[in-house]
């Protein structure tokens, strides 16, 4: 997978996520750097570094973002005869998002 196609799929996650959970989290950790909370709309205008390069910004270099909790699902493992090796599962992850006002358009 090249990394515009994993770019890609990070937006997508972001974008399309069915999980509400982390919006209390990421509110008040933009709150507490100073972002007003009327300026803070996840899935719209707070993302991950690879979501905000698919949107074609990157973070400032220096910047903190929130860190947050979330689940990934790693997909079913099959040897070659197509036994199962290892279930499908979900996997707990930390991942750090940014709010549009730490990153600058890519030129």
């Amino acid at each position: 997978m090249t990394k515009q196609e994993q770019y890609s799929q990070a937006l997508d996650k972001a974008i399309n996520g069915n999980s509400f959970a982390n919006y209390p989290a990421i509110l008040q950790g933009f709150i507490d750097k100073g972002i007003p909370e009327d300026q803070i709309k996840p899935r719209e205008n707070v993302f991950t570094y690879k979501a905000w390069k698919a949107l074609g910004r990157q973070v400032r270099r220096g910047e903190h973002g929130v860190k947050v909790h979330t689940y990934i699902d790693l997909p079913e493992k099959t040897d070659e005869s197509g036994d199962v090796i290892e279930r499908a599962r979900r996997v707990p992850r930390c991942t750090t998002v940014f709010h549009v006002s730490q990153t600058d358009p890519i030129n």
